[in-house]
């Protein structure tokens, strides 16, 4: 009996999340019904706060949000948008590919999808635009460069959530699935390439744009980076001395050096800095927190144990499930984080027990819903490229992404049948 309650609210859950109600307020109160049901409302409470204990996973996340706030208002990432732009607009058939993976590139420095796209769309669009590409067909290029770069980011709350759940370090977890990143990035750039010269919108369109004039500092433009190379000196032991530093230390020192480079008053940089943290706790570790909430609810219901089970004896199954399941909620909801962190929380801790190691299940998730919410017509970062490229039907974008983002969850799902 407690499982079908259980799965009645967990259907609720997913009805409300399509409706576009408040994500955490969602996964809070459907955690919470189903402790309720099983007698144990304790257990969602116990949940809430052992997800605010969990320390490490909040310096990390909070930090990487800090450091991403103080770039853009330093704009040390806009000169790493536009040093990246130079010449874009002279590669002819290379131009979409080429956009595609700027935009990814500089995602890496700036987690927030809809962030990114603010600051790669303001400069990327004008250039394809004026360069013949559709309007549509820019936006698209652009939002579609967003397909989860961020998870080569050690510092990225998705790959924090993962390490958390298997009890690795995020550099190890990027390191897992950093080539199948890189391939699924191969295949988003392709196919939407290839859907452009398809729709015949890589050319010909005709329209004055006014790019702006924009004086790039160079040094300025490296700061972005900066945490990045920190770690991968330190995991790599290219510098030994680096290996004991944490990620967010990394953040803080990026911090210091954007001080000292753009001389921006250290009181400012104190607030951006520290507005980052909120804005990072209150969004995305929210999430995390609520997800935290639910999970106790689909264990105090059996829903969770049923779960398991069932993947249990349809291995192949639950490696479908860990792909296909993030992707299409991400669809349908406009966000990566809701589905990837719960099915992180609740499933992949236990993906051995149903023939997966663990990570791999976690990557192929959280992956799964990054590309989702890359054709999603109702995600933030769709409004923002529509706003930027003067086009008024998201529809417009989600279309001519869906059949890369396909591909790409298609790859990422062949992946895992062959790495288990």
């Amino acid at each position: 009996m407690l499982i079908i309650v259980g799965t009645l609210v967990l259907c609720a859950a997913i009805y409300l999340l399509i409706k576009q109600y408040e994500t955490r307020m969602v996964l809070f109160l459907a955690g919470l019904a189903m402790c309720l049901v099983a007698l144990e409302p304790i257990k969602a409470f116990q949940g809430f706060s052992n997800a605010i204990k969990g320390a490490a996973v909040i310096e990390t996340i909070t930090a990487s949000m800090a450091f991403a706030f103080v770039m853009e208002y330093t704009k040390c990432d806009k000169h790493l948008v536009h040093l990246l732009s130079r010449g874009l607009h002279k590669m002819g058939p290379a131009l979409i590919p080429g956009a595609v993976l700027v935009t990814a590139f500089v995602h890496l420095s700036i987690p927030s999808a809809a962030g990114c796209v603010a600051a790669v769309g303001s400069v990327l669009i004008p250039i394809l635009i004026g360069a013949g590409v559709h309007p549509p067909m820019a936006a698209a290029t652009v939002f579609g460069g967003t397909f989860g770069a961020t998870m080569l980011h050690p510092g990225f709350h998705q790959n924090v959530v993962i390490a958390n759940a298997v009890k690795e370090t995020p550099v190890t977890v990027v390191g897992n699935h950093f080539y199948a990143v890189l391939i699924i990035g191969a295949v988003v750039a392709s196919v939407i390439t290839l859907v452009a010269f398809m729709r015949k919108e890589h050319k010909g369109y005709e329209k004055t744009v006014e790019t702006e004039e924009f004086q790039v500092n160079f040094i300025r433009a490296m700061v972005p980076l900066v945490p990045l190379v920190l770690i991968m000196l330190g995991s790599m032991k290219i510098v030994p001395a680096l290996k004991v530093l944490d990620i967010s230390h990394a953040m803080i020192i990026g911090v210091i050096i954007a001080c000292i480079v753009t001389r921006t008053k250290p009181g400012d940089i104190s607030n951006a800095f520290f507005k980052g943290m909120g804005t990072a706790f209150g969004h995305i570790y929210g999430i995390i927190i609520c997800a935290s909430v639910f999970v106790a609810g689909l264990t105090s219901s059996g829903l969770l144990k049923a779960m398991i089970s069932f993947m249990s004896s349809n291995p192949a199954m639950a490696k479908v499930t860990g792909t296909v399941g993030p992707f299409l909620l991400a669809v349908i909801v406009g966000s990566g984080d809701a589905a990837s962190v719960a099915f992180n929380n609740a499933v992949t801790p236990h993906a051995a027990s149903f023939g997966i190691t663990p990570m791999n299940l976690g990557s192929s998730a959280a992956i799964g819903g990054t590309l989702g919410r890359t054709m999603s017509p109702i995600a933030g970062a769709a409004m923002v490229a529509c706003g930027l490229a003067g086009i008024s039907n998201p529809m417009e974008l989600a279309k001519r992404n869906a059949p890369a983002m396909v591909a790409g969850m298609i790859t990422m799902a062949i992946l895992l049948m062959v790495l288990r």
